[in-house]
């Protein structure tokens, strides 16, 4: 049964809590997401609770549907952790990356608006300048809020989904490269996406994406082949 809505003021609007499981599944999706937890780190059920200050059901419903995304795996002993990528994994991420993300960008350039097209350019510039002061966690964060924005404005949301769902699979990896290469030597074709995107060029917009997609993505494989199997 919903929770009733608390006002945040005499004429705000109503604000909907979110349920504890729903809130735990979200806090622990981040952390995988934006590489928190490392690839082939393993990590106890209880550490989690603590880590998270939640009880145990709540992060076990958490850990159950992140299990069933692929972006956790259970180690036996109350242990998960991140799936270690290998060259095969990354071989299909490219694969599939390569063909949604151009689709969803040609999409979302014949709806997007001048509103959106200025939420996703207002994204980009602070993406920029967490580069410039070398925050990886806030460019990993507000790279994905990126793509994760324009998925949405594609209005197929069976296919976004798919999409975001493989950023749980290399997001933790996309850390890896932040820790050995740093964040000025990520790659940034955004520019290339949002001119076309003006110019309501959908056929550029999937080729920006695209090339944005496979340089990054080949920078994951690079890195991770560079990595001890043991690291």
């Amino acid at each position: 049964m919903e929770k009733a809505a608390r006002k945040t003021g005499n004429d705000a609007a109503p604000v909907m809590r979110l349920p504890a499981h729903e809130t735990i599944y979200r806090e622990l999706r981040a952390l995988v997401l934006f590489g928190d937890l490392a690839p082939g780190q393993a990590v106890t059920i209880q550490g989690l609770c603590d880590r998270l200050g939640a009880g145990m059901t709540p992060v076990r419903e958490a850990l159950r549907r992140l299990i069933a995304e692929g972006a956790l795996e259970f180690q036996g002993n109350r242990r998960v952790s991140v799936p270690l990528l290998d060259a095969g994994n990354i071989g299909e991420l490219i694969y599939a990356r390569q063909w949604l993300d151009p689709y969803l960008a040609g999409r979302a350039t014949a709806r997007a608006t001048a509103e959106d097209l200025a939420r996703l350019t207002a994204i980009d510039d602070d993406l920029d300048a967490a580069i410039l002061r070398g925050d990886m966690r806030g460019y990993l964060e507000l790279n994905y809020r990126f793509h994760r924005t324009l998925y949405e404005l594609a209005a197929a949301p069976i296919l976004a989904d798919v999409a975001d769902g493989l950023w749980l699979r290399f997001g933790p990896s996309l850390r890896v490269v932040c820790g050995r290469v740093g964040t000025e030597g990520l790659p940034d074709r955004h520019k290339d996406l949002l001119d076309a995107m003006r110019a309501g060029d959908a056929g550029a917009a999937a080729t920006a994406i695209r090339a944005d997609v496979v340089q990054g993505m080949e920078q994951v494989r690079q890195s991770l082949s560079r990595q001890p199997r043991g690291d």
